[in-house]
């Protein structure tokens, strides 16, 4: 463009490869985490309805303790069936049973992923300020318009990776771990609290009064 000069297109060109180098280091750091966990968990099925871990010999794994340091949930199979199981060489050295890990932050809530989007969020930055900076040393209008322009447009482009971030902070006060007696309480009472609810129907009750 006329009255453009190189420099000016320089510093917003490399301002556009800094927004997409933030994006690559996200989306890198991302694609690490679910290779990582997939290579910890071979075979392996987390059921969120269940809470726990269905091991490929059809073994469930409990939750048994959370880490809230790491921010992970730690699940657990009962010591008599995996020490009593044909592949345990396999699968797991320990005599108390297999352990299985869950981060229980999603995306980019935990805290690898925070430190990782925060590099992201800091190279977006230096990318703004390039361009910014270049305002000052160009003489024409044209040019520092142009600048400004690239500057604005490079903010817009960086904002899903902050507002994410700030949308979802990592919980400070951690989660509610149930041991597996606790969970069968918990459902036992909830069927009771069921079947009470379902006595007030006429249906109900008139089958109660046939018995």
């Amino acid at each position: 463009m006329t009255g453009i000069a190189v420099s000016a297109w320089l510093a917003a060109g490399y301002g556009a490869v800094l927004v997409l180098v933030a994006y690559a280091i996200d989306r890198m750091a991302r694609r690490a985490q679910t290779r990582l966990q997939e290579q910890r968990t071979p075979g392996f099925v987390y059921h969120e309805d269940h809470d726990a871990w269905l091991c490929p010999e059809d073994q469930w794994l409990w939750p048994r303790s959370f880490d809230p340091d790491n921010r992970v949930m730690r699940y657990r199979g009962s010591p008599s069936v995996c020490n009593s199981c044909p592949v345990k060489e396999s699968c797991t050295s320990s005599a108390d049973g297999r352990e299985m890990r869950r981060m229980v932050d999603t995306w980019p809530a935990s805290e690898s992923a925070r430190f990782h989007r925060g590099i992201a969020c800091a190279v977006t930055v230096a990318a703004v300020a390039w361009p910014l900076a270049s305002v000052l040393a160009e003489d024409g209008w044209a040019a520092r318009g142009f600048l400004l322009g690239v500057s604005l447009a490079l903010v817009v482009a960086s904002l899903p990776l902050w507002a994410h971030l700030r949308r979802t902070p990592a919980d400070p006060h951690g989660v509610l771990v149930q041991t597996v007696d606790q969970n069968l309480e918990v459902r036992t009472s909830d069927a009771d609290a069921l079947a009470r609810r379902r006595t007030r129907y006429a249906s109900d009750r008139k089958v109660v009064r046939d018995v």
